[in-house]
């Protein structure tokens, strides 16, 4: 049975990406866009958006041009860099998700990279809460020691040859992160190899809308991650600095787990341990819009 409705949001210029959203049975108490990781689909949130939507929360998941759903035609031929998909993608989601739900809470879920990216999103001010699940700085210095090998030679070796070659990334047949268009394997390229990351590839422009976000955020991390380390989930939410952040690190055994990892926490068998104990009390805010009806939109 299907659980959700399918759309596809207009970007203008012949563009668009495919979205999905998961309404609860009742009167929605709140609206979440879940931002996803770098090149992880869509389809791979279904199970954690269908909890969320049974929580009684309208929830929003899609991909981003070139990824996914929204995948058309060859990735040589589509012009995106990872800024594109924050100010076209992620700003249509925005507004996509708040015609459904007016006058609700709109929570921003951000799987790494989605937890990244907010500070691009020309509309984020629409945003109330942002919750960060395994976000962090992705300078290839503060990553664990096991992806340090793998990294050096993804940006000094495999990304310098096949882009040009290939006109993107074919990093589904190298077996490194999945097929990403030639500007945004680039741009990520030029971040990951800086030490202060986007802020310092792109300049005050960047530091400054990091600054500008005041939005309380709730960052969940895992000591297991095998991406990020305790130093790069610290030095992406440093840039939030005039937020108010609560920054929590989960270890595997305190949930009674041996694995959790950069991927883990969307998988159903952590509803009860992480979904329901740790994400749900922070799907809260008060409004005297709570309890609106969801409305889908044709």
């Amino acid at each position: 049975m299907q659980t959700f409705e399918q759309q596809e949001i207009d970007l203008g210029g012949g563009e668009h990406v495919v979205a999905r959203f998961f309404a609860p049975t009742g009167p929605a108490r709140g609206a979440l866009l879940l931002a996803p990781a770098m090149a992880v689909p869509q389809t791979y949130y279904t199970a954690f958006a269908e909890w969320l939507a049974r929580q009684g929360l309208l929830v929003a998941t899609f991909d981003y041009r070139g990824i996914g759903l929204s995948r058309r035609g060859h990735l040589r031929e589509l012009d995106a860099d990872v800024i594109g998909w924050a100010t076209r993608d992620c700003a249509a989601m925005v507004d996509a998700v708040g015609a459904r739900a007016p006058g609700l809470p709109l929570y921003w879920l951000g799987h790494s990279l989605g937890g990244q990216i907010l500070p691009f999103v020309p509309n984020n001010d629409k945003v109330d809460k942002v919750l960060t699940i395994a976000t962090g700085s992705g300078y290839w210095r503060e990553n664990t020691a096991s992806l340090k090998r793998t990294v050096w030679s993804m940006w000094y070796f495999f990304v310098p040859l096949a882009v040009p070659l290939c006109g993107y990334f074919p990093g589904k047949r190298l077996g490194m992160v999945g097929d990403l268009p030639r500007g945004v394997i680039e741009q990520w390229r030029r971040w990951c190899l800086h030490r202060d990351y986007a802020v310092g590839v792109e300049g005050a422009t960047a530091r400054a809308r990091y600054e500008a976000i005041r939005q309380p955020i709730v960052s969940l991390s895992f000591t297991d991650d095998e991406y990020m380390t305790a130093r790069s989930i610290a030095a992406i939410h440093d840039s939030y600095s005039n937020a108010p952040r609560d920054m929590r690190r989960i270890a595997p055994e305190q949930i009674g787990v041996r694995r959790i990892g950069h991927f883990g926490f969307f998988k159903p068998a952590f509803e009860q341990s992480l979904w329901q104990t740790h994400l749900l009390p922070e799907l809260r805010l008060d409004t005297a819009a709570a309890g609106r009806a969801y409305s889908p939109i044709q």
